[in-house]
């Protein structure tokens, strides 16, 4: 065998599109190289490799994603067919889905406007996406008559804060006899822990810090959410099964899902190899140094992707409201639903036994 054969996937010699394919097929035929090719990648490995039954597979989100309606269109769809079981987002994108649950619209625009005609006409923008105001003081209100309900009257990992506003929402789209109208509303249905590595840092977080002023008594547990994604991590390595990460955009959000598994390594001391699948949507370079651009290869160093299965670890640069909806189009073209893992109903005991496995660790030192 040539050398070239050897490092040859296949010949390039696509058919001519007609315009009948559907998105699926275009992906396999079309996207052959350069970031097409990634992003063919991209799909392959997740839905050949990482939506086997055996694999926990983790999302997370950072840039505007909910406003630009990709909750909804692609995001509740891949949590409903059971090809999510695990979620961090920025508080901001789980802010800005409840709009979508309280019926307050937002607008496609252009991105070209007048700022300070749209600042004296009361209108919030980001980017081609318009809204009035008032949309979101209705959402803080919404927020702080919830929060000084009974449940929410304890120290709680946001994983919970966020499955009990869920609950509500959840309930809301019941009364009104629609499918779930929001990221929220669909990740308590189906059980799909939702965590955010920064509650302080969105409208949420600011609501949360104003009534803690008045001695409310939530308070988010910032700690207890670092163990309990990694003991998803853990406990899907424990029983046999392996660990696939899909990141889109980069920030903390990324950085706070790899981070499990150092975690688990360096600083729990317990053995473990990195995480089986590494996938990246980003449009941030890795020259400069920081995070949203940072390669698998890189993250292996850290102990976060495992070495043997680097193969399996892609990025593709671009973005992400490109290639959301077409992986979301492929995946479930080509793979039939899994079974929802519901994460969140075992959350208690897969910390516990993080946390027992730690300690016995701990005891054998001891008596070392």
């Amino acid at each position: 065998m040539s050398y070239l054969h050897k490092v040859s996937q296949r010949r390039i010699a696509p058919p001519p599109v007609s315009g009948k394919e559907t998105a699926a097929d275009l992906i396999d035929s079309a996207f052959l190289s350069y970031n097409g090719g990634r992003l063919r990648e991209i799909c392959k490995v997740f839905t050949q490799k990482m939506l086997e039954p055996d694999c926990t597979v983790g999302v997370s989100v950072s840039g505007a994603l909910t406003p630009a309606g990709l909750g909804l269109s692609c995001l509740i769809p891949l949590i409903k067919a059971g090809f999510i079981d695990w979620m961090i987002s920025t508080g901001a994108n789980l802010y800005h889905d409840t709009h979508f649950a309280l019926d307050l619209p937002l607008h496609q625009s252009r991105p070209n406007l007048d700022d300070y005609e749209l600042r004296e006409n009361q209108i919030i923008r980001i980017y081609d996406i318009v809204f009035d105001y008032q949309t979101l003081l209705d959402t803080d209100s919404f927020y702080r008559k919830l929060i000084k309900s009974e449940p929410f009257a304890k120290s709680m990992s946001t994983a919970e804060f966020h499955y009990e506003v869920g609950r509500y929402l959840h309930g809301r789209d019941v009364e009104l006899k629609r499918a779930p109208s929001s990221l929220l509303s669909a990740a308590y249905e189906a059980g799909v822990p939702i965590y955010t590595s920064s509650p302080g840092d969105s409208s949420i977080g600011m609501n949360l810090a104003a009534l803690s002023l008045r001695d409310n008594a939530l308070q988010i547990d910032c700690l207890k959410d670092v163990n309990e994604t990694a003991s998803i991590v853990l406990n899907a390595k424990r029983n046999g099964g392996k660990s696939g990460v899909l990141i889109l955009g980069g920030g903390s959000p990324k950085n706070f899902m790899l981070q499990t598994e150092p975690q688990i390594q360096e600083v729990l001391g317990l053995a473990e190899s990195g995480h089986d699948y590494f996938l990246q949507v980003t449009d941030a370079r890795p020259d400069t140094g920081g995070l949203s651009g940072a390669t698998a290869t890189e993250a292996m160093t850290w102990g976060k992707v495992d070495p043997e299965k680097l193969p399996d670890s892609v990025t593709c640069y671009t973005d992400s409201t490109l290639a959301l909806p077409l992986l979301t189009s492929y995946s479930l073209a080509r793979h039939e639903p899994r079974p929802l893992k519901r994460l969140y109903d075992s959350r208690e005991a897969n910390y516990n036994a993080l946390r027992d496995e730690y300690l016995e660790l701990l005891k054998q030192r001891d008596y070392a």
